[in-house]
């Protein structure tokens, strides 16, 4: 079964399509890494899985048209966590996951046990609990992503967003978040596309890999069979070698 359909993607920016007829499907459970070079239209396709962005063609989530949905109702099928999130400062990371119920909740209701059983749930999940009364202000970079990842866990959708997850994170970090991600997915049944820079990690994490040129689909498939030190070269106007290791892929830079 298919979580995603994407038909015939567009969108517009400035008069020029920015995504140029994108079409590729995601299946229910499966990881999902969306790659290419800066400005080749990963952000823009989230934005658009998200909500919030307009677009043209054909995009269903569980067999419904995402157009036809009301914000709330999209709310309770999809959560972004985007590349930089703007957090309030003063609140405290037990009340910012919290906020991640509010699609369930009636537009002048107040949450409820199961709202804050969610939330106490997602703080347990991420390994927050002794911090949930601190400020998001006062948080290191890998705990505010922890943070923001928890508000959409909380959010209970069945499928998760994520932009540029690693990309204020030291190496070791960067390991834990998409460890971490996995096995919410394992634990949730949750289905996961991930737009990310980093190929080697991207391809470690993904089931398949969807590559990205200036709007359109250049290769999408297995890990192995997309990313080839030719089409990674041409495309990115690098160097590299692709070397597999124990299993996995590495993209490594080569010096001219």
């Amino acid at each position: 079964m298919n979580e995603i359909e994407l038909r015939n993607l567009v969108v517009m920016a400035g008069g020029r399509r920015i995504v140029d007829g994108v079409s590729f499907d995601v299946g229910t459970g499966e990881w999902l890494s969306l790659l290419g070079p800066n400005g080749a239209g990963k952000t823009t396709i989230m934005r658009v899985l998200a909500g919030i962005r307009a677009y043209r063609g054909g995009v269903r989530i569980r067999g419904r048209e995402l157009g036809s949905l009301r914000r709330r109702e999209a709310a309770r099928l999809v959560s972004l966590v985007p590349q930089s999130p703007v957090v309030p400062a003063a609140m405290t990371i037990a009340e910012y996951v919290l906020l991640g119920r509010t699609p369930h909740m009636g537009a002048l209701s107040r949450e409820g046990a199961s709202d804050r059983a969610a939330a106490a749930e997602a703080l347990a999940s991420l390994e927050l609990e002794e911090l949930a009364g601190r400020q998001l202000g006062s948080l290191s970079g890998g705990e505010l992503q922890r943070a923001v990842i928890a508000r959409s866990l909380a959010q209970s959708a069945p499928l998760l967003l994520l932009d540029e997850p690693t990309s204020a994170l030291d190496l070791g970090h960067q390991q834990q978040v998409l460890e971490l991600v996995e096995q919410l997915r394992s634990d949730h049944e949750l289905t996961v596309i991930a737009a990310m820079h980093d190929l080697t990690l991207a391809a470690q994490y993904g089931d398949r890999v969807v590559l990205l040129d200036r709007g359109r689909v250049a290769a999408e498939g297995l890990p192995r069979d997309v990313l080839t030190s030719d089409r990674v070269g041409a495309l990115y106007g690098a160097k590299v070698r692709v070397l597999d290791e124990g299993g996995g892929l590495a993209v490594v830079p080569v010096r001219g």
